[in-house]
């Protein structure tokens, strides 16, 4: 069984884009987007309106992914087409490249370090921490990770944790998120201007909260799910944090295909320079990844997640306050 350095360096050939593939991925998907977009402004009845709004929140979030993976410069590197297409959605949806690279780099070289592991991701602190923090910072750290903040992530992951916060605390270094903020609600209003409230709701709010409620709940999971393991920084490997803190999410074709393979998250994270549409291929390959974590769409599954508030150091696992 290959361990460590040397897993990483096995996949190492599935570690190329296949061109070809890439642009096929991108394409085909901002054309559905752009579809099931015109299907809401132009279906009268709010039934069909309310199915492609739907349909729009999730091709938001496998578009979503393809840009995750042009900005780790895994796929259509050095393409000024690609980079004109990514920069603008990343700015629509909210994920300016600047505070998206800078935090989100950060969270890869640093994934499962205890008081570190913040940064890109939702908080995790041992349970003596939390004990002995302040009334208030306790409460802080419960909002948070609460269900209800993961389920409005478009008003706190993205609104304000891409793009307020950020240009808050760096104006200059993040003057980009100024410009998501923008132009997301110029398009917003030119929608409501042109089309109508009810368009309005269906083509541009709903979608947004949908795709936001969905992504920010995949951050979540993909961390914070049962047998994840946390560590001090002594002891702690790249590899092992790969493995065993990060999630294997199983879903249905379907689910696997709106969320462009995001659920192989172990595998991302032990190289991601391998292009979405190539981690099934890994997973099959390597038996040495076939055994992680794993946590699901389910409610069950969704549930236990949410339950998880702290990292016990005595039972070496995520538990809940009770």
């Amino acid at each position: 069984m290959l361990q460590g350095k040397q897993l990483i360096l096995a996949t190492k050939p599935f570690a190329k884009e296949i061109r070809s593939l890439s642009w096929f991925h991108t394409l085909s998907t901002f054309f559905l987007l752009v579809l099931s977009f015109v299907a809401v402004l132009i279906f009268k009845p709010l039934i069909l309106k309310l199915i492609f709004s739907i349909l729009t929140g999730l091709i938001i979030v496998r578009m979503f992914v393809i840009v995750h993976d042009y900005f780790h410069k895994t796929i259509l590197k050095g393409s000024l087409l690609a980079e004109v297409i990514f920069t603008f959605w990343g700015l629509y949806i909210l994920v300016p490249k600047s505070i998206w690279s800078r935090s989100h780099d950060y969270h890869h070289v640093n994934n499962s370090k205890l008081y570190t592991s913040s940064i890109g991701s939702f908080p995790i602190v041992t349970k003596e921490k939390f004990l002995k923090s302040s009334k208030t910072e306790r409460l802080y750290y419960l909002f948070i990770r609460h269900p209800l903040t993961i389920a409005l992530g478009y008003f706190s992951a993205f609104m304000y944790g891409m793009c307020i916060q950020s240009l808050l605390t760096s104006p200059k270094k993040h003057w980009d998120s100024a410009v998501s903020l923008m132009l997301h609600f110029g398009i917003g209003f030119l929608i409501y201007y042109n089309f109508g409230w009810i368009n309005f709701m269906f083509a541009f709010l709903l979608p947004a909260l949908i795709s936001s409620a969905l992504g920010a709940y995949l951050f979540y999971a993909q961390h914070n799910f049962p047998d994840a393991t946390f560590k001090e920084k002594e002891g702690w490997t790249y590899v092992s944090a790969a493995l065993n803190s990060s999630s294997y999410m199983k879903m249905n074709p379907i689910m696997h295909w709106f969320t462009a393979n995001i659920g192989y998250h172990h595998i991302h994270h032990l190289n991601h320079n391998i292009p979405f549409y190539r981690l099934p291929e890994v997973f099959e390959n390597f038996p040495e990844l076939q055994n992680p974590g794993v946590t699901s769409l389910s409610i069950k599954d969704i549930i236990a997640c949410l339950k998880l508030k702290v990292w016990d150091s005595e039972k070496q696992k995520m538990v809940g306050l009770k």
